[in-house]
């Protein structure tokens, strides 16, 4: 809340608008983000008072099973993973796309530059595109060019000073175009002054929108992935690293809870603040584990679904390692 006061203030908004508009989207975002990490210090918690109490040695003593007092973890884990995958796949994207619209109006700088420089795209399988600028909120561009290539030779190429959106036509308006089709001998050139063309892009797509792959449900997000593949797009990794987070979250929750349970449930001298302070340093690996991950993928060649998983993976084998180490 103090983060955005001065916005809030700037904006002149009532608190029911900032309630209604901003914090009900933001809330549940934010409680998605450091849902594993509540669970994991939740357990701890609650196991470790248990410990404390000599509870977890009454029940060892009687003849029962650490993998059997594990059980109702594995299952309460299980619950809350399969809760969130839900919700990271088809609840949080629409709480999202209420706080990221609330955050474009109000929130971001009004002087944010609106125009786009250098994109390039392409349109099929034979034909590729660009435009030199595009002005997002005059949905125009200039020096738009679009070239067909089959068998690695040009066999069309077109040319245009500006490229405008029709909003009655749904379609793109060229000025002062130049076509050529090129022949194995020949080349056909025509001059149009306006043309219309339907392209598979519109004035969205071409806005770089830093909140997309958050307000897609996964469905939405898969869909998109493809088609920004065949565009050969920068941003195919960040959406597949969305797509990825989406699927490992909810397990990384069965993970930590496991880790948090034999963890705690050892009685051991400082009680409770012992575990808490182990908890809280292997929530900061695991977070550092992840971004390192996310870093190497998004700027370098690491495959996103491998990013992903790497810090369930290294974990699964630090949940197996205190499984074993863990006293009987």
């Amino acid at each position: 809340m103090s983060e955005h006061t001065d916005d809030f203030t700037r904006a002149k908004l009532p608190a029911k608008t900032i309630a209604v508009e901003y914090y009900a989207g933001f809330v549940p975002f934010i409680v998605a983000m450091l849902f594993p990490l509540f669970v994991f210090i939740s357990v701890i918690f609650f196991t470790s008072k248990m410990a404390n109490r000599s509870e977890f040695i009454a029940i060892l003593a009687s003849g029962v099973s650490l993998g059997r007092i594990l059980r109702p973890y594995v299952i309460g884990g299980l619950l809350l993973g399969v809760i969130l995958y839900f919700a990271n796949y088809y609840v949080l994207p629409r709480a999202n796309e209420k706080r990221t619209k609330f955050e474009a109006k109000y929130i971001k700088s009004p002087l944010q530059d609106v125009v786009t420089k250098s994109i390039y795209m392409r349109v099929d399988s034979f034909s590729y595109c660009g435009i030199r600028y595009y002005d997002t909120a005059a949905k125009t561009g200039s020096n738009f060019f679009l070239d067909r290539v089959v068998d690695n030779r040009v066999v069309y190429n077109l040319r245009a000073d500006n490229i405008n959106w029709d909003t009655a036509r749904k379609m793109w308006k060229l000025n002062s175009v130049i076509e050529r089709t090129i022949g194995e001998l020949k080349e056909d050139v025509r001059y149009h002054q306006e043309l219309y063309r339907n392209f598979n892009f519109k004035p969205l797509d071409l806005q770089r929108d830093e909140y997309v792959k958050s307000r897609l449900t996964t469905p939405e997000l898969t869909r998109m992935i493809a088609l920004e593949k065949l565009r050969g797009s920068e941003s195919v990794k960040e959406l597949q690293m969305e797509k990825a987070h989406r699927m490992s979250t909810p397990v990384a929750v069965v993970i930590l809870t496991l880790i948090g349970a034999i963890l705690a449930c050892r009685k051991i001298r400082g009680g409770s603040g012992v575990h808490l302070a182990m908890g809280i340093i292997i929530c900061a690996v695991f977070i550092l584990t992840d971004r390192f991950s996310t870093i190497f993928s998004v700027k370098g060649n690491l495959n996103p679904y491998v990013a992903a998983w790497v810090p369930n993976v290294v974990f699964a084998f630090v949940t197996i390692w205190l499984y074993k180490k863990a006293p009987k």
